[in-house]
């Protein structure tokens, strides 16, 4: 491997702040905090979002109105569709193609 182009990789651990839960990998990212663990020293990196406690992970997300949006759609398109075809094409019948 070429010396100099590759990135400084230390032993870090991240930590999410509301649940304390701890992920030690390697990154280059640096902090001014170090824990000892197994006697290798560790940066240490707070983090507010995680696996941990990210909203779609943990299944805790908000969802929004969809019954109001449906509705709205609804609304304003139900002139134009019916069912899965639209009423504007024009279909024929088999009386009509025969003629």
């Amino acid at each position: 491997m070429k010396e100099g182009i590759h990135p400084n990789y230390k032993p870090t651990v991240f930590v999410d702040a509301n649940t304390g839960t701890e992920y030690i990998t390697r990154s280059t990212k640096s902090s001014s905090e170090k824990r000892d663990i197994d006697g290798v020293e560790h940066n240490v990196v707070s983090l507010e979002i995680t696996a941990d406690t990210h909203p779609f992970w943990t299944g805790k997300q908000h969802r929004i109105d969809t019954a109001g949006r449906i509705e709205r759609f609804n609304k304003r398109f139900a002139t134009n569709i019916v069912g899965a075809k639209r009423k504007t094409r024009k279909t024929t019948s088999p009386e009509e193609s025969a003629e």
